[in-house]
């Protein structure tokens, strides 16, 4: 058997390959990033043949990078943007049209004349998620109605519809393999959280037929083997796949109920591990299958913070107070504190708990004496402060408190950030040594379906702690600056 795993991050603007061995030493490494197509204001497409090339330079980079070749790998695993649509023809593997992004708005007129028909609760109900333009069902009924053909060929059988994941592997495959996991189904609208199987009753509202999708399997399996893949030889197993929040919660090994995850990134996403129970949300929460296991499905419940480090951008684009990114941290730190002042990032409305797309920035409690660095301290704790509206929300939904928080990303480099989401949580926030969790969730997850890792508790030793941070704020002090945001938002 092969020494390595290869995991395969496709993310929005890069693919990203990885090769890890079984005590998570990172022997090779490549990114190759891929062009952004904007059609119209509020649209964004991918072109799936420059993801599959961003993926195989990736991974012959990564080979280079190690020095070894592909017959040193165990097994791949896949994590993917998540609700990003592709509908290919089954004998030639092109694509009817672009990619349609997770980003992409242009299904939001649809998203209208679904809730005012009355089916939001329904779909609700059955998967989880809110009817927004954000997930895959609506992009994929846009394709079928605007590409001339394609809903007489998707009938005759002749095409095949896929998020990222099951794009790559069918590519991967040589075209023999159309699948996909339950953590992906779970993004599309069309799947229903309890039996993980489409649901005929959403399909015929959306207007898909089932000849279109792949078959929902497990998160950790042998899914088939590469077959004609540039770079790579054939027979390697494909092992593993998770939407890239999912494989960051599984990578940060939150395998308890309770355990929680947020990666810092443009936005922050936030995970809280929910069991065997698919708990439906009363506050503004999503839910969504984390893994599946063998006959285990494992459920998560999901925020998302729109802006975080995208606020530090706007510092540093919009108002030129940094050159660049990480020197945020130095800045704040030349103030004890903000006096005062609170930034609520709202630059694109309110994620969740509150949903508010109306809402816009909020900057307050500025005096003469407000400087630049009491705006990147407000910034930084902006950030924080819309996690604490997560997770506060999590832990009702969830009848039980924040056992404690990992984190990932960017942004959980920036110790003065960390140190005060661990204030606000009055919990162990606890950071890895290794940050790119997304692509160490498909490497364990591909891993253990080839046995690199006998079982999960030996995944969980092999993961190391960098550092760990504690509340040293009073809980008054806590509770003082936490009214002083909800007062800020509500201005917002």
């Amino acid at each position: 058997m092969g020494k390595y795993i290869l995991a395969i991050d496709q993310g929005t603007t890069g693919s990203t390959a990885l090769l890890i061995d079984a005590q998570l030493n990172i022997r090779g490494r490549h990114t190759e990033e891929f062009r952004q197509i904007y059609p119209q204001p509020g649209w964004v497409e991918h072109d799936p043949v420059d993801i599959l090339k961003s993926v195989q330079n990736a991974v012959s980079g990564a080979l280079e990078n190690a020095g070894v070749s592909g017959h040193d790998i165990a097994g791949i695993g896949i994590t993917n943007q998540r609700e990003t649509t592709v509908l290919w023809d089954r004998e030639t593997g092109d694509a009817v049209h672009n990619a349609i992004v997770w980003q992409c708005r242009r299904t939001a007129d649809r998203c209208t004349d679904l809730k005012d028909a009355g089916h939001e609760a329904l779909f609700r109900q059955k998967t989880g998620l809110l009817l927004d333009p954000y997930f895959s069902g609506t992009k994929l009924a846009w394709i079928l109605d605007h590409v001339d053909g394609t809903r007489e060929r998707a009938a005759a059988g002749t095409l095949a519809f896929g998020t990222i994941d099951t794009f790559l592997v069918w590519q991967l495959s040589g075209g023999r393999s159309h699948v996909t996991d339950a953590s992906n189904a779970s993004r599309t609208l069309l799947m229903n959280l309890e039996t993980l199987e489409w649901d005929a009753e959403l399909l015929d509202i959306l207007g898909v037929p089932a000849s279109v999708l792949p078959s929902i399997q497990g998160s950790s399996e042998v899914y088939g083997v590469t077959c004609g893949f540039s770079g790579l030889p054939d027979g390697i197993p494909i092992a593993g796949i998770a939407g890239d929040q999912q494989s960051a919660l599984f990578g940060q090994t939150c395998f308890s109920v309770g355990d929680a995850k947020c990666t810092y990134g443009t936005g922050c996403f936030v995970l809280m591990n929910t069991g065997s129970e698919s708990v439906r949300s009363d506050n503004g929460l999503l839910t969504t299958v984390a893994w599946k296991i063998g006959d285990e499905v494992t459920y998560a419940l999901e925020g998302s913070a729109f802006i975080a480090g995208a606020a530090v951008q706007w510092l540093r684009d919009g108002l030129g107070l940094i050159d660049k990114a990480a020197d945020i941290e130095a800045l704040a730190r030349d103030v004890d504190d903000t006096g005062g002042v609170y930034f609520v990032p709202a630059l694109t409305g309110l994620g969740a708990p509150h949903w508010r797309p109306d809402a816009r920035g909020v900057i307050c409690g500025i005096t003469r004496g407000t400087r630049a660095a009491h705006l990147a301290r407000a910034t930084l704790e902006g950030i924080a402060f819309q996690n604490l509206d997560i997770l506060d929300s999590m832990a009702a939904d969830l009848g039980q408190p924040l056992n404690a928080l990992k984190v990932d990303g960017g942004a959980a480099a920036n110790n003065l950030l960390m140190q005060f989401q661990a204030d606000l949580l009055g919990v162990e926030l606890v950071r890895p040594e290794y940050l790119e969790t997304t692509a160490l969730g498909a490497a364990f997850l591909a891993g253990l379906a080839v046995g690199v890792w006998s079982d999960i508790e030996t995944v969980k030793r092999t993961w190391r702690v960098d550092q760990t941070f504690e509340r040293t704020m009073s809980e008054g002090e806590v509770a003082c600056t936490v009214a002083g945001w909800q007062n800020a938002v509500a201005r917002a």
